[in-house]
């Protein structure tokens, strides 16, 4: 009888130790998420695909909807509207947004960083970008991170209104630019971008320093840095000074603490499925991870880096 009535506790309070566990980590019972990704080829679209597989593995929830987008610009209109729920974003639109709408936005992490190109054909006589006026310029889809920053460079260098603006996808550029419709064209991606690799090898690119812009591009905003595209990267016949601008993964801040918490997890145990999509992902870190000033970091994502002891 005794040994019955232990039998029977014992099973009751391992019964209630499971129960215990089976409580502790959060749940999300209908938890449905969309992530805008920018285009279909892009960085942003690349990463989103395994993103969206882990969180769904992580979370014990229903893959998140992909969303195909014209980039940076549209992925956070779609935030703040309500129609997306994270989304891949270059810092300088982030912070131009989170302070024109206090209180709206808040950041995950810092994700890669992204060089900006400005390309030429190989034969033209253009060495800097001054010398582009008067002519036809490929500056991204519209809404995009590359419009955003390629407009701000062409005032820097005094080219606003100089020059006909043309609003075209890299691929579309890349096209125009072969075709003699365009001269030059703006592009922010990882080292390397293959479609800039490809058409280097095929027709023949080349790269325009821009030395003399980053101190008038650093004005506009913090998150602007210097980088070095090397020679090799492209084969290009030296090195050349560029602006490197980093990328958020952004979300609303109605967005539930353990919800957020949780997607900042799940992006850093994602880490090799992401780097497998594409390189960019390599850089992908929770030490500079926590750096999306002046994006506030959302309360979730906060707890998450506090448990790492960062």
């Amino acid at each position: 009888m005794r040994t019955w009535r232990r039998r029977t506790a014992m099973m009751a309070a391992l019964a209630a130790a499971g129960s215990l566990l089976a409580g502790c980590g959060p749940d999300f019972p209908g938890l449905r998420l969309r992530i805008a990704a920018g285009a279909v080829g892009g960085v942003y679209h690349d990463l989103a695909g395994p993103l969206a597989e882990a969180w769904a593995g992580g979370l014990d929830i229903e893959r998140p909807t992909v969303l195909a987008t014209q980039g940076s610009g549209d992925n956070l209109n779609r935030v703040l509207a309500g129609t997306a729920d994270v989304a891949f974003v270059a810092a300088d639109l982030a912070s131009d947004s989170a302070a024109a709408h206090p209180g709206k936005l808040a950041a995950l992490a810092r994700i890669h960083d992204d060089y900006l190109h400005i390309v030429v054909r190989r034969d033209s006589a253009y060495t800097s970008v001054p010398m582009l006026r008067g002519q036809q310029i490929a500056v991204g889809s519209p809404e995009s991170g590359v419009e955003y920053i390629a407009r701000r460079v062409l005032q820097v260098a005094g080219l606003s209104g100089a020059v006909t603006v043309r609003s075209l996808g890299l691929e579309d550029s890349l096209t125009a630019l072969v075709e003699h419709k365009v001269d030059a064209l703006f592009w922010s991606g990882g080292l390397p971008t293959p479609l800039i690799t490809e058409y280097t090898h095929t027709i023949g690119l080349r790269l325009l320093d821009m030395s003399g812009l980053m101190r008038g591009m650093q004005r506009f905003s913090p998150v602007y840095g210097s980088a070095t595209i090397p020679a090799s990267t492209y084969d290009q016949p030296g090195p050349v000074t560029t602006l490197v601008v980093p990328n958020f993964l952004v979300v609303p801040t109605s967005m539930h603490g353990d919800v957020a918490e949780e997607l900042t997890k799940g992006l850093y145990a994602a880490r090799p499925e992401l780097a497998a999509a594409n390189r960019a992902a390599l850089s992908i870190d929770v030490h500079p991870g926590i750096e999306t000033a002046p994006v506030p970091l959302h309360p979730g994502a906060l707890n998450y880096y506090r448990a790492e002891k960062l």
